[in-house]
């Protein structure tokens, strides 16, 4: 596990965010879904067709990233470089790639900021 910096924490946070946000507007133009986000702070939440949400919550305390989905919650820390889950390793995107994809009906794939 890394220790991040304060600092740290919340740039790599806030890119992650940032980046979830323009894939969502990014389908949205191109008419692949529609989804909603709704940020506030470090709490985005993601509003599919049908009413369910996505909901990723940073934890500075604690330097995780949280995740809430239809399927459950999900707690990740920093590590090597990627955000895992602390209790089977799966990283965040992939999480979080699979569950919009189950709740939006329809292949959804998130990319990490330097990915995307």
């Amino acid at each position: 596990m890394s220790t991040l910096s304060d600092t740290e924490y919340q740039r790599l946070t806030n890119a992650i965010l940032a980046s979830i946000e323009a894939t969502v507007d990014r389908w949205l133009q191109d008419d692949v879904i529609d989804i909603d986000p709704q940020r506030t702070g470090g709490l985005l939440e993601l509003a599919f067709p049908g009413g369910s949400k996505i909901i990723v919550n940073t934890q500075p305390p604690l330097q995780e990233l949280w995740l809430a989905t239809r399927g459950g919650g999900y707690h990740f820390r920093h590590e090597a470089g990627r955000w895992v889950d602390t209790k089977d390793g799966v990283e965040f995107f992939a999480r979080l790639s699979d569950a919009a994809s189950a709740q939006g009906g329809r292949a959804l794939r998130f990319l990490p900021p330097d990915e995307s």
